[in-house]
């Protein structure tokens, strides 16, 4: 499933992706794409793709890459991370290394799940950025907060795993963001 979707939504979206391609590196440079190293199953790293949305002289977001973190079209390249086989269209969204390779216990089964596009972690928390700008201590709310919440949620989803749960988070998903 994770394949197919992906393959036909890129090549259905090839147009936004050049468009959304050029816009990106007018704004930030070229190319317009960001690389991060992130943790996938397993504990294993891949590098997610994004359309980078900040300046990397300047180190400021840009007005179109602020539009685009609002809207998630930041994130379509990985939309390729899903026909890569590194992540799936449902699953814990990946984070960088220095969290869920380092979970212990019965929260290491999230690292038996594929990373995701979309998850009720990341829709739960999909204006996490805004809400970690309203801290004073934006790292350790993440660290005390957000991140324990993300686990709690993405273990939940490990044990109600299932075709039914993926197509319910897809569809709340595309209804979150048709807001």
């Amino acid at each position: 499933m994770d394949y197919g979707i992906s393959f036909v939504a890129i090549v259905f979206l090839l147009p936004v992706f050049f468009v959304l391609m050029i816009i990106s590196s007018f704004d930030t440079g070229f190319p317009g794409i960001f690389r991060q190293k992130r943790i996938g199953r397993g504990g294993s790293v891949f590098i997610i793709y994004k359309f980078r949305t900040y300046n990397p002289k300047h180190f400021t977001k840009s007005g179109i890459g602020d539009w685009m973190r609002k809207t998630k079209l930041d994130e379509l390249p990985q939309l390729f991370n899903v026909l890569k086989g590194d992540m799936s269209l449902v699953g814990p969204r990946p984070d960088i290394p220095g969290y869920y390779d380092t979970l212990t216990g019965e929260d290491r089964l999230i690292l038996q799940l594929k990373p995701g596009l979309t998850s009720e972690a990341g829709i739960k928390f999909r204006n996490e950025e805004e809400l970690l700008n309203k801290q004073e201590n934006p790292l350790q709310y993440n660290d005390e907060i957000l991140f324990p919440e993300k686990v709690k949620l993405n273990l939940d989803y490990y044990y109600q795993l299932s075709f039914k749960k993926d197509a319910q988070i897809l569809l709340k998903t595309f209804s979150v963001l048709s807001k």
